[in-house]
């Protein structure tokens, strides 16, 4: 299995975090799903062509592993690893490390499949292609 990875900096806003000053839980999502989403475009996979052919990506299970909190002005960077869990499901494996130190923040796997026209799963093009190319990218 060839892997691919990614890697995203992004800074933490402060509406992003709660009364106790740290980032909401549910944002951890967020990030995951933006770096996930710049990943995929970066390796030219094109969300508005799979609308068009209407096969969309979605999650069916995400596992999240919370191991420090974020707080305002944080720079942090997010990691993508694609793995290929079977002929239909894949995974994002990613992390979340606070910058400059890069301790770790979140630990992360995110399994998703294509569903085609017709609401099954299914095989998209875009996403198979990845697991016959290697290669790092870092914005």
């Amino acid at each position: 299995m060839k892997q691919h990875c990614y890697a995203l900096e992004l800074l933490v806003r402060d509406y992003e975090c709660d009364m106790q000053g740290i980032v909401n839980n549910a944002v951890y999502q967020n990030y995951l799903e933006h770096a996930r989403h710049e990943y995929l475009k970066s390796q030219g996979v094109d969300f508005a062509e799979l609308a068009r052919e209407q096969v969309n990506l979605v999650v069916l299970r995400a596992e999240l592993d919370y191991r420090q909190s974020l707080r305002s002005g944080d720079r942090f960077q997010v990691t993508v690893r694609l793995e290929q869990v079977s002929r239909l499901r894949f995974a994002f494996c990613q992390e979340i490390y606070r910058l400059p130190d890069r301790a770790i923040v979140l630990q992360g796997k995110i399994t998703g499949t294509a569903l085609g026209p017709n609401g099954r799963p299914c095989q998209s093009e875009g996403i198979s292609a990845l697991f016959h190319r290697v290669e790092f990218r870092s914005r």
